[in-house]
């Protein structure tokens, strides 16, 4: 059986479109010499045709103060991480966060209660552009670490199939954000590839630690992190307010539309909405 390592390397160096390889080129070129490494993820991976949907990156930089011009923006990223910018290359539209490899690093791992990180490095990725071996490698260690850290945080059941254990998982980790999905995501997110679920559960298996529980914390640290993030988002993201109705509707299945003065005052929209989207279950 291949080790976990080996898994992720191998999955992280799958091919991309040259649209999307172009797109990440072009977002480390933003940032310079502090560019590191660009990782592709979300529910884009798998679609063929992207116009007209919203791809995901993450930005990975050498130190937050090489990476923008601006200290305030480079205290932001350090105090409230990720910075989330958006992002238009040709005809595709996305969005980029941007971590330090340190801290990618350590929130892809048992260290971190906060689930935003690891749970989403836990699923499927690809490294589409790297500043060199020693940057892609690095990447490699970091993302190595998210599905123990995603299953021990589970903590393991007696008896447990592993699909139903990275399931279980999963659906904690949804608790633990204020995310607009519909309900039977876990399931689905398994079900749409289970072979590589079952052999990246059967190599992480022996490597989960014993950072199970806290999940009550968890949630209450993690809805209030949402909540720092989206009002930090309201200085750093351009057009964010468009972009969260685009992320309800797309992803709870919902026809919500932004007034004018909502899409001038993201921050205050979104304090004055929650409540409503809470109840009718658009977000959770």
């Amino acid at each position: 059986m291949s080790s976990l390592r080996e898994l992720v390397a191998a999955e992280l160096a799958e091919p991309v479109g040259p649209k999307v390889a172009k797109m990440a080129a072009a977002i480390a070129a933003v940032h310079g010499e502090a560019s590191r490494a660009v990782l592709f993820y979300g529910s884009c991976l798998r679609e063929k045709q992207l116009d007209g949907l919203m791809l995901d990156f993450y930005l990975i930089v050498s130190d937050y103060r090489a990476a923008y011009p601006k200290r305030w923006m480079a205290t932001a990223n350090r105090l409230i991480p990720p910075n989330v910018f958006p992002f238009h290359h040709g005809e595709l539209a996305a969005k980029y966060a941007v971590l330090s490899e340190a801290d990618f690093h350590r929130l892809n791992g048992p260290e971190t209660r906060n689930v935003s990180v690891w749970a989403r490095f836990a699923q499927p990725s690809r490294i589409v552009w790297a500043r060199n071996d020693e940057a892609r490698a690095r990447a490699v260690d970091a993302v190595s670490k998210a599905a123990p850290t995603l299953l021990g945080a589970a903590g393991k059941v007696v008896g447990e199939d592993v699909l139903d254990w990275w399931r279980r998982a999963f659906a904690l980790t949804y608790s633990s954000e204020l995310r607009a999905e519909r309900k039977g995501r876990n399931q689905s997110v398994v079900d749409s590839d289970p072979e590589r679920y079952r052999s990246f559960g059967e190599a992480a298996s022996n490597l989960v630690g014993s950072n199970a529980g806290q999940w009550r914390r968890r949630r209450i640290e993690g809805k209030l992190l949402s909540v720092a993030r989206l009002a930090k988002a309201s200085a750093t993201y351009a057009g964010g307010a468009d972009y969260i109705a685009w992320k309800i509707n797309r992803h709870a299945g919902t026809n919500f539309e932004l007034k004018p003065w909502q899409k001038r005052h993201p921050l205050l929209a979104a304090i004055t909405l929650l409540p409503r989207l809470l109840k009718s279950g658009a977000i959770r």
